[in-house]
């Protein structure tokens, strides 16, 4: 891949090398695109940039924490690209003021950029009936937050809360689509958009069931594949016979035809669609499926809402590892762009789990590693692959000359 060195010393620090796999020409074509340093003589994207991701991967709680933490060494700031250390009110206004959608086009722009490296390195679902198929996994997570300091993220009457509404591509595990919103906002309303390229299919829960929401997806030809509501009316027009030695979790799979007002309304009670009864033997429950794809295997429709799950470890990975809990600014403007230079973080990190790290390393674990060693002049081949937990014995000391003696070293 070219992106990294193997030895162990690197005359960059571990973060500088985490930030050199930005390429240049897009963090430029975004800052041009969104005029972000437009009347910013100091504190420039790529300055903001630094500090925020420098939080992110230190777990830096204030902007203080930030200050401070990149301040303590001249020769680390230099390295850094920085002419000097970012000031708690510098940060707070470039916060405030520059627009967080420099960050958007950004992550995008690098998910374009390393997108056939990841899918190279990424793993490959074992479902036959789909292969070759785009597969998309939608869900939201909310974040809970204080209304009295976040005005604008209203969820509740005396509660605040802020809603990352994400499109997950199934194939890359990475999301290709995401809104951030109040968290009062609907999850079915929560995205730009609804329909995809003919043949996708779309994973999604229950929240997300609607009949026009299915009908466009039906004129799109796009397969969903969600769970079915438990007061939906419908009438069985036949059952499906069921495999005798396998797939014994499929308790039920027959075709139904909706008969609600709702469903009259919007004409999908013209469409056949199919019902499957899957039973999870790890929750001790039975779920209910609905899609208009009748030809698969029903072995197959419930394989892929159980990929559902992979957005669930996005969100959790993407909620211990990173910063998108606690915030740094309490603007909305503030907000997108911590979520955002998180989710380019994550990226990056998913970029050297892939492509660097030896094995299967967890993703909780490689973060770790890393911000031990975030400010060590030491490669990231080496930081993913030779440091490891347990005892390590120093290194035996050697005679010190008059001039190390005379600065101090003991």
């Amino acid at each position: 891949m070219g992106l990294f060195t193997r030895n162990k010393s690197n005359s960059k620090p571990l973060i500088k090398q985490i930030l050199e796999l930005i390429p240049g020409s897009i963090l430029q074509s975004s800052i041009t695109k969104h005029k972000s340093d437009k009347f910013c003589s100091k504190y420039k994207t790529y300055d903001h940039l630094v500090s925020q991701m420098f939080g992110q991967l230190n777990k830096c709680q204030t902007l203080t924490d930030i200050s401070t933490a990149i301040g303590v060494n001249t020769t680390f700031i230099g390295d850094l690209g920085l002419r000097q250390s970012p000031a708690r009110s510098t940060m707070s206004d470039g916060n405030a003021k520059r627009d967080w959608r420099v960050f958007e086009t950004l992550y995008y722009k690098l998910l374009s950029h390393y997108k056939d490296i990841l899918l190279r390195h990424g793993k490959s679902r074992d479902i036959e009936e789909i292969k070759g198929k785009v597969v998309k996994i939608i869900d939201s997570s909310t974040i809970s937050v204080c209304l009295s300091l976040f005005e604008w993220a209203k969820f509740r009457t005396a509660k605040g809360g802020i809603k990352i509404h994400t499109c997950l591509d199934e194939a890359l595990m990475l999301p290709d689509l995401i809104n951030i919103t109040e968290a009062s906002l609907h999850d079915k309303r929560g995205h730009p958009q609804t329909v995809f390229a003919p043949g996708t299919i779309i994973v999604e829960d229950k929240g997300y069931f609607d009949f026009s929401l299915m009908m466009q997806r039906i004129h799109a030809e796009n397969v969903f594949v969600t769970r079915i509501k438990d007061n939906t009316v419908y009438e069985s027009i036949c059952e499906k016979e069921l495999p005798v030695d396998k797939d014994q979790h499929i308790l039920k799979d027959e075709l139904i035809r909706l008969t609600g007002k709702k469903a009259q309304e919007v004409g999908i009670d013209q469409v056949i669609l199919r019902r499957i009864v899957v039973y999870d033997s790890e929750k001790d429950v039975q779920i209910e499926l609905i899609t208009q794809n009748l030809e698969w295997a029903a072995a197959t429709i419930a394989a892929l809402y159980k990929a559902r799950w992979d957005v669930e470890i996005f969100f959790k990975q993407l909620k211990q590892n990173l910063l998108v809990k606690t915030f740094t600014g309490t603007s909305e403007n503030a907000v997108k762009s911590q979520i955002y230079i998180a989710l380019i973080t994550y990226l990056l990190l998913e970029l050297i789990r892939r492509c660097i790290a030896k094995g299967a390393q967890a993703f909780s674990n490689l973060c770790e590693k890393i911000r031990f060693c975030l400010t060590y002049y030491h490669s990231l081949a080496y930081v993913c692959n030779e440091i490891k937990g347990g005892a390590v014995k120093a290194r035996e000391k050697l005679p010190q000359t008059n001039s190390q003696k005379s600065f101090g070293f003991s």
